[in-house]
């Protein structure tokens, strides 16, 4: 990254690694002149294998650097793939070719999958033994755990971060209107009755009729109160399920037909085609907005989506109206559903060692802060979210002033993580998403994600368990 600058601690570590090199003996015209295979002899090459764009090639490239210098015997090379789906296809060939890379991304979705297969390195001694990321409340807990421990209480990867269902609204609209925005403490969030009132009073059509009144017509709004957000998207559709007391999975199966989590897709449905005050999905492509300009053009008040959106909806983004961000509505409980890929060491790589030290660097503050700057990640290291650690990633312009509050407030309480079970990706694509999508077209929850589509998915997970 051509722009990269380091931090003091940074400079540290290379300085330390120029000092090692004086104190060795060597001229330093002998070690500044060595060519480049007397000092490349004995280096290790292990190959990363991942996915994303700019800024995760960015993340990638600047942390290998200060890793290469902190251990010079060790060189990685990152092989990126633009899309996640892809690459997971992509790392599935090379498996079956042998050809699978020495450490990787894995989305979570695979996780349980490829451990069980044997796949994925057993790492639980090495972390236990790592003065750093060993030590107690290293990571935020008891989610880290759940999430990476198999029944043995075995670690194969460790998570990449934590990602989340989060709230970004127009805080001048509801400063206008008199509506408490909503925010991540516990006297800030907004309970689902107010939210439906709230969105009502915020949803006007092309006469300034709200919902309810006489004359609304739904068929021509002109500023919505509220978009949920891609619920085909678990991540999404999981948030608004843990916030109404269910779960995605429960004793290593899906649980989307239990009362709890029909009602909260339910909930989510009228949003749209009861309550009138969310955009259906053929809005938006008319429109043809995303939420973030719908935000900033005065279409939209109050946006729920990822938190790594806030990477491109943020304050310098949508520039007509302030934007503030909180935690999403609460149904029956203040709850989340947190996730995030894995970075893991592939069973089969000849430098295991090499191949730890390199995972192990990448669950370090410095790669994961690169993220956090720029706001696609959020912190699952409890120092990134102390009063110092703070200050080494919340940057003005990117996180509204009460953001910190998400990482120190809201996640550690009601944060849910969640084992993916074997199995998942298929009984998701074939069974679980077309019901997503037909809630999306219209359909009734209770009738699309109906005990026979969900118990159809759980056959396909209990045979993937064997």
């Amino acid at each position: 990254m051509s722009n990269k600058k380091f931090s003091r601690r940074d400079f540290l570590k290379i300085s330390g690694t120029s000092a090692a090199l004086l104190a060795s003996g060597l001229p330093l015209q002998r070690v500044l002149g060595a060519p480049a295979a007397r000092l490349n002899q004995d280096v290790t090459t292990i190959r990363f294998g991942g996915w994303g764009a700019t800024a995760e090639d960015n993340g990638v490239q600047a942390a290998i650097k200060v890793f290469q210098q902190q251990n010079p015997k060790i060189a990685v090379k990152w092989e990126q793939t633009p899309q996640a789906p892809d690459y997971m296809t992509q790392l599935l060939t090379n498996f079956a070719a042998k050809t699978a890379p020495d450490t990787s991304f894995i989305v979570s979705d695979y996780y349980e999958t490829l451990t069980k297969q044997g796949m994925l390195m057993d790492i639980t001694d090495r972390i236990k033994a790592d003065p750093l990321l060993g030590a107690k409340g290293y990571f935020f807990e008891p989610q880290e755990a759940d999430r990476c421990a198999d029944d043995n209480g075995r670690w194969h990867g460790i998570g990449s971060c934590w990602v989340a269902a989060q709230v970004y609204y127009a805080a001048d609209v509801l400063e206008k209107e008199k509506i408490p925005a909503p925010g991540f403490k516990d006297a800030d969030l907004w309970e689902w009755d107010k939210t439906i009132e709230y969105a009502k009073q915020l949803t006007v059509d092309d006469k300034g009729r709200h919902p309810g009144d006489s004359g609304f017509n739904a068929d021509n709004i002109q500023r919505w109160g509220i978009a949920w957000g891609d619920i085909t998207n678990y991540t999404i559709a999981a948030a608004a399920i843990y916030a109404n007391g269910g779960a995605w999975v429960k004793d290593g199966k899906l649980a989307l037909d239990s009362p709890e989590a029909v009602e909260a897709l339910q909930r989510l449905y009228e949003l749209v085609y009861v309550h009138h005050v969310a955009p259906r999905s053929g809005d938006m492509t008319n429109l043809g907005m995303t939420n973030t300009q719908m935000i900033d053009n005065g279409k939209l008040v109050v946006a729920v989506d990822g938190s790594w959106a806030l990477s491109w909806m943020n304050p310098t983004t949508v520039k007509n109206v302030k934007l503030g961000t909180g935690a999403i509505p609460k149904m029956k409980q203040a709850a989340t559903h947190i996730q995030a890929h894995f970075h893991s060491v592939i069973a089969s790589t000849q430098h295991p060692e090499e191949a730890w030290q390199w995972v192990r660097f990448l669950a370090t503050p410095f790669y994961q802060t690169e993220f956090l700057k720029i706001g696609l990640w959020l912190p699952s290291q409890t120092a990134l979210a102390t009063p110092e650690g703070l200050k080494t990633w919340i940057t003005p312009g990117i996180h509204p002033e009460n953001y910190s509050q998400f990482v120190t407030d809201y996640l550690p309480k009601y944060g849910h993580a969640a084992r993916i079970p074997p199995g998942h990706i298929e009984a998701y694509n074939t069974y679980i998403l077309p019901a997503l999508q037909a809630i999306v077209g219209g359909t009734p929850a209770d009738k699309a994600m109906t005990s026979d589509v969900v118990k159809k998915a759980n056959d396909i997970i209990a045979k993937a368990q064997g």
